[in-house]
């Protein structure tokens, strides 16, 4: 490198640490703290109360419409002896719902009818911590034995 490069390169570098420099924070312990810059304060305004009523919120449907044509079919083909066919329907009930006794009972009967009795024992048991009726537990409960 010749010595124009080098008196420019040193050039550049002292004007970086200038720029740098300028940029701190630090200030020496004789001098006076570097400024703080404040936040503005915040002042919450409260709208004036009106007698408006909150719009209805548009209606949900139920999700008990979206599963029981599945329980229907499932039943359908329980009925027929297609259990395997049943199991996915109610498997599919169960994604859409998967807090119903009423579904986890039908795939228990459905277990239990093609001859699984240890799945129906398991899937009741499950069903049992979502039950809301004393019928209903008491169902399960008797898969469980």
């Amino acid at each position: 490198m010749g010595a124009a490069a080098q008196g420019l390169a040193r050039g550049a570098m002292l004007c970086l640490v200038l720029l740098v420099s300028a940029c701190s924070i630090y200030s020496l312990p004789e001098s006076e703290p570097a400024p703080v810059e404040k936040q503005p304060d915040h002042t919450v305004v409260t709208p004036p109360a009106t007698d408006a009523k909150p719009s209805p919120r548009p209606a949900q449907p139920s999700s008990s419409a979206a599963y029981e044509p599945l329980l229907a079919r499932a039943e359908q083909a329980s009925a027929k002896g297609d259990y395997e066919q049943a199991l996915a329907l109610l498997e599919r009930a169960q994604r859409i719902d998967p807090d119903n006794a009423k579904i986890y009972l039908d795939m228990a009967r459905t277990h239990r009818a093609r001859g699984d009795s240890a799945q129906a024992s398991a899937t009741a048991e499950r069903g049992l911590l979502y039950c809301s009726t004393r019928e209903q537990c008491a169902a399960l409960r008797a898969y469980t034995r």
